[in-house]
C-alpha cells in the first residue's frame, strides 16, 4: 500500500508547481521503492500513472503538442521501467544500507545519462557534436543534482524510517533490555 501512496506522491511532486526546484520530484525513489516492493504484474500501473502525467505536463502545463513516439518520451518510459527492474534487482531479495545507496545514486545517474543522450541525440537544442553533448549534459548538472537528492532522501526514509520504527517499537526494546 505505501508503494501505492509514494507513487501518488510522486505524481504530485510533478504536477505541482515547483519552480526552482529543478526535477527535485519524489519520481525516482517512488520507482526504485515501487520495483523492490511490488510484483512484476503491478508495475504497468506506475508506468501508466507516469504516461498519463508526461501526457498531462506535455500537453496542459507546457503546452506542447505530444508526440507518442518522441525522442524524450520513450526515453522517459523506457526509463520508468528501467528504474523499476532496478529496484526489483537491487532491493527486492535483500536490502542493506549499501545496496539502498547504490539505487540512490544509479537511479538518477541512469536518468541523467539516458534523457540528456536522448534530448541531445533527438533534438535540435544542442548541435550533434561531441562539444553539443558535452554541452547538453553540462547543463543537465543542476536537474541531475536535484534528483540525485531527492532520491537519496525518498530511498533514505522509505526503507530507514520502517527500521527505527522496529527497532524503537516497546517489544524490541524490552528483548534489548533483557539480553543486557
Amino acid at each position: 500500500m505505501f508503494a501505492y501512496l509514494l507513487l501518488l506522491a510522486a505524481v504530485a511532486s510533478r504536477i505541482l508547481p515547483h519552480a526552482g526546484w529543478m526535477n527535485f520530484t519524489l519520481v525516482g525513489g517512488a520507482l526504485l521503492y515501487f520495483g523492490a516492493r511490488r510484483s512484476w504484474r503491478e508495475m504497468l500501473v506506475p508506468l501508466a500513472l507516469l504516461m498519463a502525467t508526461d501526457y498531462y505536463l506535455t500537453v496542459h502545463a507546457y503546452h506542447y503538442a505530444f508526440q507518442w513516439l518522441g525522442y524524450a518520451t520513450l526515453a522517459s518510459w523506457t526509463w520508468y521501467a528501467m528504474a523499476m527492474a532496478l529496484g526489483w534487482i537491487l532491493l527486492h531479495a535483500r536490502t542493506t544500507v549499501a545496496r539502498v545507496a547504490a539505487g540512490a545514486l544509479l537511479g538518477p545517474t541512469s536518468f541523467f545519462v539516458v534523457s540528456n543522450y536522448a534530448v541531445w541525440a533527438g533534438g535540435t537544442m544542442y548541435p550533434h557534436t561531441l562539444a553539443g553533448l558535452a554541452t547538453c549534459y553540462a547543463a543537465a548538472i543542476p536537474f541531475y543534482r536535484n534528483d540525485l537528492a531527492s532520491t537519496s532522501i525518498v530511498l533514505a526514509l522509505a526503507f530507514g524510517v520502517p527500521v527505527l520504527v522496529r527497532r524503537m517499537s516497546p517489544i524490541n526494546t524490552a528483548a534489548a533490555v533483557a539480553g543486557k
